[in-house]
């Protein structure tokens, strides 16, 4: 099964969406807070009546403070009147309860201050907030271009090879299955297919982060909207439109942002609740306060009002939003792909870590790992008659053999396959048998030994035998993938503990556990007992991972707290994950536990700094050391902060 398409036609739990969809999503998840050129014009409108009614304020008053009305409703629009009050209408609709947007506040403030006479400092905030929030909205912009950018990299056109043996260039869209394609040097690969002549390198970055080339040739796989190198190929459709493995990413990035924090999602179901309480606070201390504090009705109405802006929630509502799109923008890109990023916070979290073997700390194939032929005779001579006699197999083990040895003369032997006993094939009056040990009898005590000893580091041994008497040995192994030791070092050095659980023979499991490091080796694992194993592993250290591919292990990655699924899993084990790494590449893992740290640390730094500069504010409001626009300047200066913090992830290592 191919890596990268069988990552994508399995990790969807529901229909999958079409291009278009997933355009028309992104436009409408956006819709609220993008309304076009408009609101910008119609901000620096008000910018400039405020600078016009700011010259003239000493000779006409009444003509100053009109035009300070008109450039605050002006410049608010957009913030104020479609996002404060717009929103808190119709949210207080849908749930039948008052449900107050936060920047009601603001607006609140603004006209208090008005109401007063302070006409010029209810402007000024205006024009700080919605400056500000414009600011915001352009930060916050920057992680979701970051993700975005993927919908320009959508192909549009092909070259359709013609019945006459001619191209024409065909939308992509009008492809169907079995189409055969021309790519030119330096194309974009129209859609999903198969090299049909022709050989090149492509650059897959956009689809799994590899920024190496790939080298491809006939009977390859290619991906819609990689690149082509220098070389040119023909090539056959294999997909739809709508199932190419780019048309999947871009459903999953949708889905991605869907699944918030939990961070995120309480902050967004307290907001509401706190700007209720606040507003009722304010109106209880602009009454009581004249008695209490021994204010005047003026006094109390004003630090009321500065306390409405300090208590306002901006930051502590932005603290999430830029940390989660940078960090799921930044892991996409690295070949990591999660169903939100409440699942990377889960992965942050951890105590403990179990995985599958084959296929995901091992490369799912056998391998030559050792061998010994008689040295007495013609090595190559050996070597040739070796291959000659696997090369009529379709055994696994005959296909590693092969890709270990290179005959120097291609030799013709009849072979014949016996079940229990192995190939056997004559040669030059001589009798040749590959198979396993316990099939024969005359074997020296060197042999023994070998076997002995490669037996017990989890190895498969097979013998040569000339004549019935043994010649060679050969000993094979599924072996570790390239980072899966390293990966397991990772996690044992940041506390984690780590478990293999495996359905193979003990001294397997525990041959490659040996080879890693891992704490834990569970061999003779049945599918069905694997996910008791992992509620095991909850109960004994925590929140726990597990890492598979295959489906045995599906029930084991629903129970875990989260799924992590190799890009070459299975339907089952792909669908029910909340992680999939990309080209069952381990190193991809440590990279997502990295940035999730880092995501939740940072979205903790900006809630704390947040709340802290509220406390400092409405302080500092109540004791009268600040007025509205030093208080909103400091407000929008921390949402500001917060925004840019979670942007650093963007770029995260």
């Amino acid at each position: 099964m191919n890596t990268y398409s069988s990552v994508y036609d399995k990790y969807s739990r529901e229909k999958v969406t079409t291009m278009s969809q997933v355009k028309d999503e992104h436009h409408a998840h956006h819709h609220e807070h993008d309304h076009g050129k408009r609101p910008i014009i119609l901000y620096f409108v008000g910018l400039g009546l405020a600078m016009v009614a700011l010259v003239i304020s000493g000779e006409n008053r009444f003509l100053a403070n009109s035009l300070f009305a008109i450039a605050s409703i002006s410049a608010g629009y957009h913030v104020i009147i479609l996002e404060g009050i717009g929103e808190t209408i119709e949210n207080s609709k849908t749930n039948h309860a008052f449900t107050p947007n936060s920047h009601i506040l603001m607006g609140l403030a603004a006209l208090g201050a008005s109401i007063i006479g302070n006409f010029w400092e209810g402007t000024l905030l205006i024009l700080i907030f919605s400056g500000a929030h414009f600011l915001e909205e352009y930060a916050e912009g920057r992680s979701q271009r970051e993700i975005t950018k993927l919908l320009e990299l959508n192909p549009t056109t092909a070259r359709l090879i013609m019945p006459d043996g001619n191209t024409q260039i065909v939308d992509v869209s009008s492809l169907n299955i079995g189409d055969q394609l021309q790519v030119l040097n330096g194309d974009q690969v129209p859609t999903d297919g198969v090299i049909l002549t022709g050989s090149t390198s492509i650059d897959e970055s956009s689809i799994n982060g590899e920024s190496i080339p790939k080298e491809k040739k006939a009977g390859d796989s290619v991906f819609g909207s990689t690149i082509n190198g220098t070389g040119s190929f023909t090539m056959q459709v294999t997909k739809e439109k709508n199932d190419t493995v780019f048309s999947k990413i871009l459903e999953l990035v949708g889905q991605n942002q869907e699944n918030q924090t939990k961070a995120s999602s309480i902050i967004q179901k307290f907001e509401p609740k706190y700007v209720t309480f606040v507003l009722i606070a304010i109106v209880l201390l602009i009454l009581l306060a004249p008695s209490l504090f021994n204010w005047t009705w003026s006094q109390s109405f004003y630090r009321g009002l500065v306390i409405l802006v300090a208590a306002s929630p901006c930051a502590l509502a932005a603290a999430t939003v830029s940390v989660t799109l940078s960090t799921t923008s930044n892991l996409a890109k690295r070949g990591v792909l999660s169903k939100g990023s409440a699942y990377l916070s889960q992965l942050a979290n951890i105590k403990a870590i179990a995985f599958d073997k084959t296929g995901t700390l091992t490369k799912g194939k056998p391998e030559v790992t050792n061998y010994y032929l008689d040295e007495t005779r013609d090595q190559n001579n050996l070597i040739d008659i070796i291959v000659a006699l696997e090369k009529e197999s379709n055994h696994p083990l005959a296909n590693a053999i092969l890709n270990k040895f290179e005959p120097t003369t291609a030799l013709t032997i009849a072979v014949e396959n016996q079940i229990g006993v192995g190939l056997l094939g004559s040669y030059q009056s001589k009798e040749y048998r590959i198979g396993k040990p316990d099939s024969f009898e005359h074997i020296s005590n060197h042999y023994k030994q070998l076997e002995k000893e490669w037996a017990e580091e989890g190895k498969t041994v097979v013998y040569l035998s000339e004549d019935d008497h043994v010649i060679g040995i050969i000993a094979l192994m599924d072996v570790p993938s390239e980072h899966a030791k390293e990966t397991i070092n990772y996690f044992k050095q940041s506390g984690i503990h780590t478990t293999l659980i495996t359905g193979d023979s003990e001294m397997t499991g525990h041959a490659v556990g040996k080879q890693l490091g891992i704490d834990q080796v569970i061999a003779n694992v049945m599918p069905e007992d694997k996910s008791e194993l992992i509620a095991q592993q909850k109960t004994a250290y925590g929140p726990t991972a597990m890492v598979g591919d295959g489906v045995n292990d599906a029930p084991a990655l629903v129970n875990a707290d989260i799924g992590i699924a190799m890009g070459d899993g299975t339907d089952v084990a792909v669908d029910v994950s909340d992680l999939v790494l990309m080209k069952n590449d381990l190193s991809k893992l440590v990279k997502a536990h990295t940035i999730a740290l880092k995501m939740n640390r940072v979205i903790w730094e900006n809630i704390i700094f947040s709340m802290a500069v509220v406390a400092f504010l409405v302080v500092v409001s109540f004791l009268g050391l600040t007025n509205m626009a030093i208080s909103v300047i400091i407000h929008e200066g921390s949402t500001l902060v917060v925004i840019l913090n979670g942007l650093r992830l963007l770029r995260a290592k």
